[in-house]
Formats: C-alpha cells, structure tokens, sequence
C-alpha cells in the first residue's frame, strides 16, 4: 500500500451512503450482496448506488463477481487491511505497549478463530 491508495480508499470511505455500503458489506463477508439488494438496503436509487460501488471499487475497497444477471459485491479485506496497516505501519513512534489498547480494542469485532483465515 502507498499513499496515493491510502488516500484514495480514504476519500471513498469520505462519504456517508459508500461508507453505510462498505460497513454493510463487511458484515455479510464472505457472501457478499447483490448490487439491487444493497441499493434496497441502503434506501438509494440503483443507479446512484451503481456510481458508489464504482467509486469504492476504483478505490480497491470492493469487488464485483457477475452471478448470472446479478453483480455480487463484496468488501475487499486485504486491501483495506493495507490500508489499515499502512495508517497504523509506524504507529507511536515504535513504542509497541501505546498502541496496545488499540489493537486490544480492534480484536473483539471476532469471535475466537472467526478471523483465521482472513487477511484484514
């Protein structure tokens, strides 16, 4: 991850019905949804919704698989795991223990060995 990609999964996520679309669609990983569904979901128009799954895909955030008549969607967790550590890379200065409360406040989004396997 460089900064360029950082900031431009960052300026995606800037926005409040990408980030609505991206938080749902981390919730139903590995299936991901159909871009009708999460139009309905999210309450936006399909061709709105269409222009916010291009922009969160351009940005590395999202991938489409064409299912039949239907583009499934799903959240890209390697990349914006990337993201993640590339923000957290040189975090306090190299002193491990003042960035332990946040990774200790990161870990509980799982239930023990839900996460293995995954690269976030």
């Amino acid at each position: 991850m460089d900064e360029s990609a950082t900031i431009a999964a960052l300026a995606a996520l800037a926005q409040p019905t990408r980030l609505r679309t991206f938080r749902l669609l981390v919730g139903k990983e590995p299936g991901g949804l159909p871009a009708g569904e999460l139009a309905r979901l999210i309450d936006v128009p399909q061709n709105t919704m269409s222009a916010h799954l291009a922009t969160l895909t351009r940005a590395g955030l999202v991938s489409g698989e064409r299912r039949g008549r239907s583009i499934v969607y799903r959240a890209d967790l390697g990349n914006f795991g990337a993201v993640m550590l590339y923000l957290l890379r040189d975090c306090c200065g190299g002193n491990a223990s003042l960035c332990a409360p946040l990774v200790s406040d990161l870990m509980p989004c799982c239930p023990d060995g839900a996460a293995s396997g995954r690269t976030a």
